[in-house]
């Protein structure tokens, strides 16, 4: 397994550079560790990610904040949009629209989130997410734009 200091982002396509960065021995911290995500695919124009609710999550309600579900929802979207990418482009979030159907408990429920693409052009691209509870039921959906930098 490779050292992060033997990794050129630059030269890695964005699908490669995911693959690379979620598997790699030493890498850098990232939001994922923060909130105990985990990679369940990683592929061209679609991205799952999932965690498990846990009571540091919680809101003054005492279910899963929504900044959890947006994060998810971000998390996917941004990297379904990266894995079209070639080497040496990135992106950032323009704009995020997200629709909340229901709360979470923060006992250890699995969610899970799916990000597609809908359109990546040259300077913007368009992705959608749902984020699922661990019995199936839709939790909240999203939409995002991004800009592509070349």
């Amino acid at each position: 397994m490779s050292s992060p200091a033997q990794i050129d982002p630059a030269r890695l396509s964005g699908l490669d550079l995911l693959k690379t960065a979620m598997t790699l021995e030493g890498r850098p911290p990232y939001i994922g560790d923060l909130l105990g995500l985990e990679a369940e695919t990683l592929e061209h124009g679609k991205v799952v990610f999932s965690l498990q609710t846990r009571p540091d999550f919680a809101n003054p309600l005492g279910s899963t904040h929504g900044g959890i579900c947006a994060t998810l929802l971000d998390s996917v979207m941004g990297c379904a949009v990266h894995t079209t990418l070639e080497a040496g482009v990135g992106y950032t979030t323009l704009e995020l629209k997200i629709n909340y159907i229901r709360s979470v408990p923060t006992d250890g429920r699995k969610l899970t989130a799916t990000g597609t693409t809908i359109h990546v052009g040259r300077t913007t691209a368009t992705a959608e997410g749902r984020v699922l509870d661990d019995q199936g039921r839709l939790v909240a959906h999203a939409t995002t734009t991004c800009v592509i930098f070349r």
